[in-house]
């Protein structure tokens, strides 16, 4: 009998882990991130200063008011590429132009729900289809719900939107601007907030707590006790008093700075979104708020029937009523010029048959006169 041979190194299923790490950074990833809020919060500017790079250009002020004729909340869609360390991250941040702008907003977070369902929609569709290579997948991995920084509490808008947000997405409430309150009053904002979200059973987004890694447990647990987040947004580097050039505000009393803990939460919000949670954001969309939509639809639709449209875009539905109108009129002017035409038809018909009458008539009367002729010349030649 011979004997066996003791493996030192394994078969390699250690390895596995290397082998999926080779793939995933040749592959890359997918990360779509939604920014919701009233005009003027920050989100385009906080979006930079995340990416540290030019993602969304900033509005025109002279122009922010210019489309308040609309009365309506439109979906701004922003792709980029981003690479860090040869890994390649391909980005897409949508914005919600139009939100809350208005002083009747009612029904005005109905596009955005409707927009996340529709990405629900368009993948579950996708998926099948007998082919499914090269699926299109925008469905939103996190949502941002920028709070006006007014010291108080949630507005019943803010409260009915993230009702809505909660059950379809990971909903981050920040707070913006946060330099604009004192320590004492940002800590009861946030208290006040809380109070609210937990009485209105609105769902937030909350990352495990629990690790193997005591340091990640405590890091998880510090980036949750800062439940809203209050951040500071700023593309700008300014000179703080000890000499440090940071990006941040410059103010007569001073500068706040973005990524001091001190001043803001900025940092733990980039954990949050990007360095330690972003995985678990995409998973939560793929396993949770898709699954929970995709069951939904399955209880109550037919397979291959429709999605049912509960949400009319007012700005379409004005327009089509323009090319309704617009329609009416120009069948009205083929109406009246046809039956123009079919009335000079009719009157040169009636011409015709007249004149071909008439000729008839003489017709007969040639007849008639021939006819008396033969008779007379027959008359005649007897005699």
């Amino acid at each position: 009998m011979a004997p066996s041979a003791t493996v030192h190194d394994g078969v390699g299923i250690s390895h596995l882990p290397n082998q999926r790490h080779k793939i995933v950074s040749k592959l890359g990833a997918n990360f779509t991130l939604m920014v919701c809020g009233e005009s003027g919060v920050g989100k385009s500017t906080f979006v930079n200063t995340l990416f540290t790079t030019t993602i969304k250009d900033p509005k025109k002020l002279s122009q922010r008011h210019s489309k308040q004729l609309d009365k309506t909340v439109e979906i701004e869609i922003t792709k980029a590429e981003l690479e860090e360390k040869n890994f390649k991250v391909k980005l897409t941040v949508i914005d919600t132009p139009g939100f809350g702008d208005y002083v009747n907003n009612r029904d005005s977070w109905m596009p955005i729900v409707e927009f996340l369902d529709d990405q629900h929609e368009s993948f579950m569709v996708q998926e099948q289809q007998p082919t499914r290579a090269g699926k299109i997948d925008m469905r939103v991995h996190a949502c941002l719900y920028f709070i006006r920084p007014n010291g108080h509490t949630l507005k019943p808008l803010d409260i009915e939107i993230m009702k809505h947000l909660g059950s379809r997405v990971n909903l981050i409430p920040v707070i913006a601007k946060a330099d604009t309150l004192t320590p004492q009053d940002l800590a009861k904002f946030k208290q006040n907030i809380l109070n609210v979200i937990d009485a209105q059973g609105i769902r937030v987004y909350s990352c495990p707590i629990e690790s193997e890694d005591e340091s990640v447990t405590r890091m998880n647990k510090d980036i949750m006790s800062s439940l809203p987040f209050a951040v500071i947004g700023s593309t700008d580097d300014v000179v703080t008093p000890d000499g440090r050039k940071v990006k941040g505000r410059q103010y007569s009393w001073g500068c706040a700075e973005v990524e001091n803990d001190a001043h803001c939460d900025f940092k733990k919000l980039r954990n949050l979104l990007i360095r330690s949670h972003m995985h678990d954001l995409i998973s939560t969309t793929e396993e949770v708020h898709y699954e929970n939509y995709r069951q939904l639809q399955m209880e109550t639709r037919k397979f291959g029937e429709t999605k049912s449209k509960k949400y009319e875009n007012p700005k379409f539905k004005e327009r089509e009523e323009k090319l309704r109108l617009a329609f009416t009129e120009q069948v009205k002017k083929e109406e009246n010029r046809f039956r123009q035409w079919e009335a000079q038809l009719v009157s040169e018909r009636d011409r015709l048959n007249k004149d071909l009458e008439e000729q008839h008539a003489k017709i007969k009367a040639m007849e008639s006169e021939l006819e008396n002729m033969y008779q007379m010349q027959g008359r005649s030649m007897r005699r």
